[in-house]
């Protein structure tokens, strides 16, 4: 039985549980916007890491052609890790000065990485 006091109710209603009147809300789950938020972090961790690596190939084209002492120990991180980063491009073109063969290599290594995470962001937007 219910009572009406002072525009509030006391006692039990319709609808009420036996957990003391309490109702146990349950929220719905909305997978949307989660997948959503992991496609954008999954674009944007792909395009730093292309961003990255043609940030190490420019750099190591920058200190080459800069003529940076290739005994630092800067240069040699950069250029260490620039050689994996190059991929097939290191050795692509053949000039006979060294450092326009860094440049043009290098330098087509770097614009590949930047236009191929450009392409794998959009596919994986599209996904999402």
């Amino acid at each position: 039985m219910s009572e009406n006091v002072g525009g509030t109710t006391t006692g039990e209603q319709d609808g009420d549980r036996s957990n003391g009147g309490r109702r146990r809300l349950r929220k719905s789950y909305d997978w949307a916007k989660t997948r959503a938020q992991v496609v954008g972090v999954l674009a944007s961790v792909i395009r730093w890491v292309g961003t990255l690596a043609a940030l190490v190939l420019t750099v190591h084209v920058v200190l080459t052609v800069g003529g940076a002492n290739p005994d630092n120990g800067i240069t040699r991180f950069v250029a260490d890790w620039s050689q994996p980063l190059a991929l097939g491009f290191s050795n692509l073109f053949t000039p006979e000065n060294p450092q326009l063969a860094v440049l043009v290599n290098f330098g087509i290594a770097a614009v590949f990485w930047l236009i191929i995470t450009s392409i794998a962001v959009r596919i994986i937007r599209a996904f999402g």
